[in-house]
């Protein structure tokens, strides 16, 4: 771990993601927080962009959960409201800690750094407003993973427990989704 300008980064079990500390002020009107400066970031991230091509904020009821996607891309995501559970795998074929899972517990200020060809996902602790800056717009058939949050291999212990036919908490698609064997082999 190391700080710079208020702003500490962790090293995970996964090659490459960073769990970032963001700068935050807060006085009686209320909270202003750094979300991203590139000149502090490149620090850090050397061989990532100097500046992302897509941002989206999803809002997320309280008990869903969105994901475990990993598209041919590099994310930052944060929560900008609210709290979440960030599930993280590796899926990169060539990496040291493939199969590896990293859980991190996101609130505002807190941030991750998701290399290309990791699985992202989260549960919303609460309504949570959830941001992801990627380096790459995101494109219909895009080459990528996506398992399944629901597989049991990867010994996930959600916070909440999901039902997998309730649609409001999961769709379709991410409990169809195959596993990491599936995958992996």
């Amino acid at each position: 771990m190391f700080e710079l300008k208020d702003c500490t980064v962790e090293e995970s079990k996964i090659a490459g993601l960073k769990i970032i500390r963001s700068k935050t002020v807060t006085d009686d009107r209320g909270t202003v927080r750094e979300l991203y400066r590139g000149s502090l970031y490149t620090t850090f991230l050397p061989n990532t962009l100097s500046s992302w091509q897509q941002i989206n904020l999803t809002r997320t009821k309280k008990g869903a959960v969105r994901g475990l996607h990993g598209e041919a891309m590099a994310k930052l995501v944060t929560v900008a409201f609210g709290s979440a559970f960030g599930v993280y795998v590796d899926t990169r074929l060539d990496s040291p800690t493939k199969r590896e899972v990293v859980t991190v517990d996101l609130k505002p200020g807190v941030q991750v750094f998701v290399p290309q060809g990791v699985c992202n996902g989260f549960q919303a602790l609460e309504d949570t407003e959830y941001l992801y800056f990627f380096d790459n717009e995101w494109q219909p058939g895009m080459s990528g993973v996506a398992l399944t949050p629901l597989d049991a291999a990867l010994n996930i212990r959600w916070p909440i427990p999901i039902d997998a036919q309730n649609r409001e908490q999961i769709s379709e698609k991410d409990s169809k989704a195959p596993t990491l064997k599936e995958v992996l082999g």
